[in-house]
């Protein structure tokens, strides 16, 4: 069955902590973005400012040029998991290896050039892996549909694995990405732009559980 996490994008703590506290009113899953400036034009906040409620499963995608000067801090937090880009010129596996000997589950990100096939070892390696259709360090983005065809491929490499989607879920194609094979939908602008970001996440829950109609 899919979920839908909400994500979390703060520029520095204080607004950080704002959004932190509008989501704990129902948030249950939390995708929280990091950046460096340089595998993203953009600053976030790091590693240092991050905190959630107990309650929350807290995954942190971390949109960074070198994953292991963020390692030991990220493993630290003891999140959920942990999703590095598989576009970074550092090696991936060892990295991976480290956050599960951790006690946390390792993710991937695949940007929309990116093909599974050419990043297989990482993703057998990989507990989630992220399908990228977002634009790096900023809210929305566009769901670029096509990118679905990668969850076959994916599923090719590694059966089991938890698959993830983000950038530009909205209500009108939060039904078919859940229907298309994605377990994990991590929604940003949707939410926080909205009017009522509990409603509308109530919303979204609702799409992602209804029936296929034949």
């Amino acid at each position: 069955m899919s979920e839908i996490a909400t994500a979390l994008l703060a520029e520095n703590a204080e607004s950080y902590k704002t959004q932190a506290q509008l989501l704990h009113t129902f948030a249950k899953r939390v995708h929280i973005d990091i950046t460096d400036g340089e595998f993203t034009p953009t600053f976030t906040v790091t590693a240092k400012d991050l905190w959630w409620p107990a309650e929350w499963i807290a995954d942190i995608h971390a949109m960074v040029a070198r994953p292991s000067e963020h390692l030991q801090a990220l493993v630290a937090l003891k999140p959920h998991l942990i999703i590095f880009h598989a576009e970074v010129q550092e090696d991936l596996l060892p990295i991976m290896q480290y956050i599960k000997q951790n006690g946390i589950k390792a993710g991937v990100a695949l940007q929309r050039s990116t093909v599974p096939q050419t990043v297989g070892g990482v993703i057998e390696a990989a507990d989630h892996v992220m399908i990228f259709s977002g634009d790096l360090g900023h809210y929305g983005g566009t769901a670029s549909m096509m990118q679905l065809e990668k969850v076959r491929l994916i599923r090719a490499i590694k059966q089991d694995v938890e698959i993830g989607w983000d950038g530009g879920v909205t209500v009108e194609n939060a039904f078919s990405l859940a229907h298309g094979g994605i377990d994990v939908l991590n929604v940003g602008a949707t939410i926080a732009k909205s009017a009522d970001p509990a409603s509308t996440y109530a919303t979204l829950v609702n799409e992602i559980n209804k029936e296929g109609v034949i």
